[in-house]
């Protein structure tokens, strides 16, 4: 499991991949039977029938693959919120992006080097296949990143080329996740002494609660929120009980910096807050 960093590291000894939108898994092949399990070890093999099948083309007696179950939308981008209905109904659709390889034919590869064990991979799998090799991204770590974030990609994934494979959290292999603005309802102010201040935000629409943002206004701002705070105080949300929160009225925007590729918030930032009805405030921080 990649350890989540703020910029990608630098140097000849890390390679880098786009990091896809989707269910992590595993593929056990073995005589001809494969099976595919989440990363909490759900046995998920009558899920991905389709992919099973394709599993079974490929020119092993034995293997067990670790990679990403994906869908893609029409810019050719995984999907995340189409991925379940995916699952369900449209199972052509799906695509296993392989990345590493634990065993083959019988031979645990996990204390080979990574660039090894891919090598190797990349070899097993056809061209144009539901099942894919995640290619490692030429170039300098930053300029990557940015190609990355320009393409409206979740982030990257970069692997000491040394390392070995080890289950759990590691340092070998890092994550760098790209940032997207977005709007949502404001509930309310989270205000405790001596902690920075949250805004409570939910789903548009659906009022669905997403999480927490951290309130990064300049002083301006700040004041003006504070007034339509006490301006449009209310009841708290149904089934909502959080201490030290000044609820409010529907009707106040936030716009959100926050992590792409995150069904909730997360390294969340209320970048700026106006009215439903309207216009965005031109001196928003």
């Amino acid at each position: 499991m990649p350890t989540l960093v703020a910029k990608p590291p630098q140097g000849d000894g890390w390679t880098h991949e786009v990091k896809f939108d989707g269910y992590r898994s595993q593929m056990v092949i073995d005589a001809g039977h494969v099976r595919i399990f989440t990363r909490r070890g759900l046995d998920w093999t009558s899920k991905y029938r389709d992919l099973a099948k394709a599993a079974r083309d490929l020119e092993v007696e034995s293997a067990i693959i670790d990679g990403e179950v994906i869908v893609t939308n029409e810019a050719g981008l995984s999907d995340y919120k189409a991925l379940r209905k995916a699952i369900t109904s449209r199972q052509h659709d799906l695509y296993f992006v392989a990345f590493d390889l634990l065993h083959l034919n019988g031979h645990d590869l996990r204390d080979m080097p990574l660039e090894d064990r891919r090598e190797i991979l990349q070899a097993m799998i056809p061209a144009d296949g539901r099942i894919q090799f995640s290619q490692a991204l030429p170039g300098d770590a930053k300029a990557i990143f940015a190609l990355v974030d320009q393409a409206g990609l979740e982030g990257m994934v970069s692997k000491r080329k040394d390392s070995k494979y080890r289950s759990g959290n590691s340092t070998a292999w890092l994550k760098t996740k790209a940032y997207r603005i977005d709007e949502y309802d404001l509930l309310g102010v989270e205000r405790e002494a001596g902690k920075p201040a949250f805004a409570l935000m939910a789903e548009r629409g659906t009022g669905r609660y997403v999480g927490s943002a951290f309130i990064t206004l300049n002083q301006e701002m700040r004041e003006r929120l504070w007034e339509r705070i006490q301006e449009h105080s209310g009841p708290a949300p149904r089934g909502m009980k959080r201490p030290a929160t000044q609820w409010v009225t529907p009707g106040l925007i936030g716009r959100v910096k926050h992590l792409r590729g995150e069904e909730d918030l997360r390294h969340a930032s209320l970048q700026a807050f106006w009215e439903e009805g309207k216009v965005l405030p031109s001196k928003a921080n």
